[in-house]
């Protein structure tokens, strides 16, 4: 059984790790440098769920059930240490665009009709920004540049399970995917809004678990 998440930007993002380029932009998009095609690191979005799962754990009250996420989660996604025990069995690929497209772009890329600059220049913009003074005035030497993923695109993760994913892992996983709403740079600042769905064999079942999920906390929204 393959399992995916799939992101869809409602907004402008970022996904990168806060570095530029001199002379053009001061945060720059995570791209593939032989194709140009930006991407968000497996890694990220799997520190976003994590995120998601807290904020989930810490607003439900002491009960048996919440014990029992406490441990499902721990099982999911690590403790947090860096030995090997502590992963977790989850494990997230970077999300991508579909393979069909990447395909394409390797191949104009082969017969030189296409540039790596084209192609990430046909997928972001340049947004920029600057602080405001009390007076309405722009504060000196605030200005910067950011390069931003456009709105209605479409990525995938691959994910995978190291030993026997059960329903439970996966009503957590749905929850936590249903809960992610922003990421990647700017996220506070409107940007990075996105809408997440877990796949199962290319299909959405994210309401499927969730709903299984909400029902076993006693209905609660």
């Amino acid at each position: 059984m393959t399992y995916e998440i799939q992101i869809t930007l409602q907004s402008d993002a970022t996904f990168g790790r806060g570095d530029g380029v001199a002379g053009l932009v001061d945060e720059e998009v995570e791209h593939d440098p032989f194709t140009g095609l930006p991407y968000l690191r497996g890694r990220a979005l799997k520190g976003l769920l994590v995120e998601e799962c807290a904020n989930l754990l810490f607003a439900l009250p002491e009960s048996d059930e919440r014990t029992e996420l406490v441990k499902t989660a721990r099982e999911l996604f690590g403790s947090g240490g860096s030995a090997e025990e502590d992963a977790g069995m989850l494990r997230v690929g970077n999300a991508t665009f579909p393979e069909k497209l990447v395909e394409t772009v390797r191949d104009a890329l082969t017969q030189k009709t296409l540039t790596t600059n084209d192609v990430l220049e046909a997928l972001t913009t340049i947004r920029r920004q600057t602080a405001i003074e009390l007076d309405g005035a722009p504060e000196d030497g605030s200005l910067r540049s950011m390069r931003v993923l456009l709105r209605d695109t479409t990525l995938t993760a691959p994910l995978q399970f190291v030993g026997k994913v059960e329903e439970r892992h996966l009503q957590l996983l749905s929850a936590c995917v249903l809960a992610l709403r922003r990421g990647g740079i700017g996220r506070n600042r409107g940007r990075g809004r996105i809408k997440a769905r877990l796949l199962q064999a290319n299909a959405d079942v994210t309401a499927t678990y969730w709903n299984v999920f909400r029902d076993g906390l006693g209905g609660k929204p």
